[in-house]
């Protein structure tokens, strides 16, 4: 029994990191990596072909960043498009529980009163919006991992690759949820006010007029209670599950791996990722869909007046949603990465010098 919870202590990626690196195998000497590869960050070896394979850019570089922010602008505006009709049934069951009591019943009454095009209100802010936050979210990720790596040094980035990750995402969210605060304001009165407006074109006008920039950014705060511990969640729980599916799931190393294979991978991790992302972040979501439907009321109060219960209603068509949402993000984003030709780091690898003042070696 005893032996069962220290193995499954030892699991745990965010333990001790000197604890973690006395598990970690003996490994041959391997080369950087792509040019330019954040020094804490040193990934596995690659195969012949890989190290042969020409880049269109090098990593860091203020070409990669904009291209990382084109993925993030394909991935993440596309995908939440697609899922308008389902975001739009989950915000009327948190804003009107007593009208939409599940999410088949929501889409049945949505149908019966707006018709099928009635499931596609709100996509203009949808598209805008989230196309700007994942711009700020994947272009500016990359670089804040960047800065923190070579402000840590190749090692400390190793022992607290977790810590990095997670303050790498949480910093670009920051941003990217000030991009997507305006759009996300006005499709949440497009979507659960009836009569209020049918495109972005009236939504806008009559918002300014009624509470001037206010009404935009008055979600914003709420929004950085949602997204931040998702993104966090996102990006963090991704790279670690990358990590641990090479590691103990697929039969073979990264560099052996075709780019159809690799693309698999990052689909199966972003999945499991997107699951956590929905729980984490769930409660917030809740607040931040009643505050922009209604005038006058603050965060504290509408999750006073939801209270437990209320803030979880819609979380079964949450989990489906971002799942695969993020599931499709990221294989978009990666699928954008093996486009443009961009270095891909496989996961890191213990530094040669880490591993010598252990004794690993």
């Amino acid at each position: 029994m005893f032996s069962s919870v220290a193995h499954l202590a030892r699991a745990n990626p965010f333990q001790a990191p000197h604890l973690q690196l006395l598990l970690q195998p003996e490994a041959d000497a391997s080369p950087a990596g792509p040019p330019g590869a954040p020094r804490g960050l040193r990934p596995r070896s690659l195969a012949a072909a890989a190290v042969e394979e020409q880049y269109s850019c090098e990593y860091g570089s203020g070409r990669f960043f904009v291209l990382c922010g084109l993925g993030g602008i394909i991935s993440c505006g596309t995908t939440h498009t697609a899922v308008v009709p389902l975001d739009l049934v989950k915000c009327r069951m948190q804003v009107d529980p007593q009208k939409y009591k599940g999410i088949f019943n929501g889409f049945s009454i949505t149908l019966r009163e707006d018709g099928v095009r009635g499931l596609a209100r709100g996509w203009a802010p949808t598209f805008i919006g989230y196309s700007m936050q994942g711009l700020c979210k994947f272009g500016f990720y990359e670089a804040f991992k960047v800065l923190y790596s070579n402000i840590l040094g190749e090692e400390n980035s190793y022992l607290w690759r977790t810590s990095l990750y997670l303050a790498a995402s949480a910093s670009a969210e920051f941003f990217a949820d000030i991009a997507l605060a305006p759009m996300e304001a006005a499709k949440v009165r497009i979507q659960t006010q009836p009569g209020y407006a049918n495109t972005l074109r009236e939504a806008a006008p009559k918002m300014f007029k009624e509470e001037g920039l206010f009404a935009f950014y008055k979600g914003v705060a709420p929004l950085w209670m949602r997204q931040i511990p998702y993104t966090m969640m996102k990006f963090a729980c991704f790279e670690r599950t990358v990590e641990a599916l090479y590691k103990y799931v697929v039969p073979k190393p990264r560099s052996e791996c075709s780019k159809g294979e690799q693309l698999v991978v990052t689909f199966v991790a972003g999945y499991i990722a997107g699951v956590f992302c929905a729980i984490v972040s769930h409660p917030a979501d809740s607040v931040v869909s009643v505050l922009n439907k209604e005038k006058g009321s603050s965060a504290s109060q509408v999750l006073q007046r939801l209270g437990f219960r209320g803030v979880w209603k819609g979380l079964f068509a949450r989990i489906i949603m971002i799942g695969t949402l993020t599931a499709l993000q990221w294989f978009i984003y990666d699928s954008v990465k093996v486009y443009f030709r961009l270095p891909r780091p496989p996961p890191p690898e213990m530094p040669e010098s880490l591993k010598k003042k252990l004794g690993l070696k």
